[in-house]
């Protein structure tokens, strides 16, 4: 505990002092004025008690005195010196004792005005040392770290503490007169109407799935499942590159871009590669099959076709990070460092099942291990204010049904996933399984098959099982094989009238 001798000022420093330290930046005065207005009036503690916590005083006295206060008024009793002073015992403070120490905070009291701004220097500078605090420890680890620890992980975590810094404290929290939500739901409703498709969330250039879900969600945790080989990473493909490909900005008056259209992508890619994501959206953009492309089995004309796809993908705001096994800090920390650098509209993540919790290595069953992944996805999502679509597996149950149309119970390990999710959907191709299923040519069941395979040719089902904003059922998407590209699907009611 610090010696509190004179009460105005702390902390002088010598000349040799100088060269050898330097004091943590506190203000013990702001600390002994707030403290006094609180227990003078204890309503100046409800204009800091949003923010301010003990921990964020330098002293250890007002600590002390700022906890038991604040536990006091919780309980709804006075804070008073006469009140506080049982509960803090009797300690020597430089030639005063507690009781004498607390009747002084009060009689040297300021007013209730300025219990906030006094709460806010004390807290920023709270900030300060915690900033220094972590710069001691990158500098500390850097000089002994052990065998095991990356200088790649050292920079994760410094990250890692470094935005909760910037993330805490924020006063902005409790509550709102109802006119300013007003405000706030009228502004959204007239960015939706400028906005493609006039949708409150992002369009995801699919007409159909864009009706049911009224885009992409600001903050929500969509779910994209299928079995192996359904395309639901060449349907999120599309759907980020779509986003990606609209993007529009306006410069606000501080000179950063509020996205007014589309929206900057970033792509967790921890099955493929940035290559192979990228051979695939060229496939689909230039319409050039890409297994045609990875052989260079292409004519001239293809070329072209890859060449001027590739030209007008240069500019789009798509980022892949490909790096795969990360855990769920990693991801957040990079996703974090993304929103920052370069902003942030959507993320995908493809899959769900390759990512590990942050206690991986035997120590938690997969269950517990996938349950901490998606709450933190969800909490990502409502952190950076993005729609977040992680694609997941389904369980191998599905192929022994006669009916192979995905249900929500056919997650694998489907209890988080379905409860942390907004909307959960899922992809299927009737196409696929009735491929496996040819008769002999000839017979009567190949003529039955033959023309339910007509009907099921280059279509796929989007079924919506979950959406906490709308309804749930099926949407009809068009889906070419060769390119591995889904579309709105074009039906003789889409079509435009003939000419007689």
């Amino acid at each position: 505990m610090s010696n509190i001798e004179t009460f105005p000022r702390r902390g002088e420093r010598t000349d040799t002092q100088d060269q050898t330290f330097r004091v943590a930046p506190h203000n013990v005065e702001a600390e002994q004025a707030l403290l006094g207005a609180i227990l003078v009036n204890n309503e100046a503690f409800d204009r800091v008690s949003d923010f301010l916590l003990p921990v964020h005083f330098s002293e250890e006295i007002h600590r002390r005195v700022y906890e038991v206060t604040s536990a006091l008024i919780r309980a709804g009793k006075i804070a008073t010196p006469i009140t506080l002073k049982t509960f803090l015992g009797d300690h020597d403070l430089g030639g005063i004792t507690i009781p004498q120490y607390l009747a002084r905070l009060a009689a040297e009291a300021t007013t209730i005005i300025n219990a906030a701004d006094y709460g806010r220097t004390i807290y920023d500078l709270a900030i300060r040392r915690s900033l220094i605090s972590v710069g001691e420890e990158v500098v500390n680890v850097a000089y002994d770290a052990p065998v095991d620890h990356s200088p790649r992980a050292q920079i994760e975590e410094a990250e890692r503490q470094l935005y909760a810094l910037a993330e805490s404290g924020r006063a902005d929290g409790g509550f709102q007169r109802f006119s300013e939500a007003l405000t706030t739901a009228i502004e959204v409703a007239a960015k939706a109407y400028e906005r493609d498709g006039k949708l409150s969330g992002i369009a995801t250039g699919m007409i159909d799935l864009d009706r049911t879900l009224g885009g992409l969600q600001a903050s929500d945790l969509v779910i994209l499942a299928g079995r192996p080989a359904m395309g639901k990473t060449s349907l999120a493909t599309n759907i980020a590159f779509n986003i990606a490909k609209a993007y529009q900005f306006q410069v606000k008056p501080d000179g950063t871009h509020e996205t007014t259209n589309g929206g900057i992508v970033g792509f967790f890619s921890l099955e493929m590669s940035a290559e192979q994501l990228a051979t695939r959206i060229i496939a689909e953009q230039s319409g050039v099959p890409s297994y045609k492309i990875r052989r260079g089995d292409i004519t001239d004309d293809d070329f072209h076709l890859i060449t001027d796809a590739a030209r007008q993908m240069q500019t789009v705001p798509f980022y892949i990070d490909q790096t795969g096994g990360i855990s769920i800090a990693q991801l957040t920390a990079r996703a974090r460092r993304l929103k920052r650098q370069r902003g942030l509209d959507l993320l995908v993540v493809d899959y769900l099942q390759l990512l590990s919790g942050s206690k991986s290595g035997g120590q938690t069953n997969r269950v517990q291990e996938l349950t901490e992944i998606t709450t933190g996805l969800k909490a990502l999502a409502k952190e950076l204010k993005v729609p977040i679509v992680a694609l997941s597996q389904l369980s191998r149950q599905v192929e022994s049904r006669d009916d192979k149309r995905p249900q929500l119970s056919d997650l694998r390990e489907s209890g988080s996933i379905e409860q942390d999710a907004d909307v959960v959907m899922f992809v299927y191709r009737e196409e696929y399984y009735l491929k496996n299923k040819q008769p002999r040519e000839g017979t009567e069941e190949f003529i039955t098959w033959q023309t339910d395979m007509e009907r099921a040719h280059g279509k796929a089902e989007v079924i919506i099982g979950k959406q906490r904003h709308g309804p749930t059922g099926t949407v009809e998407l068009q889906f070419d094989a060769e390119v591995t590209r889904f579309s709105t699907l074009v039906s003789q009611d889409h079509l435009p009238e003939q000419m007689g």
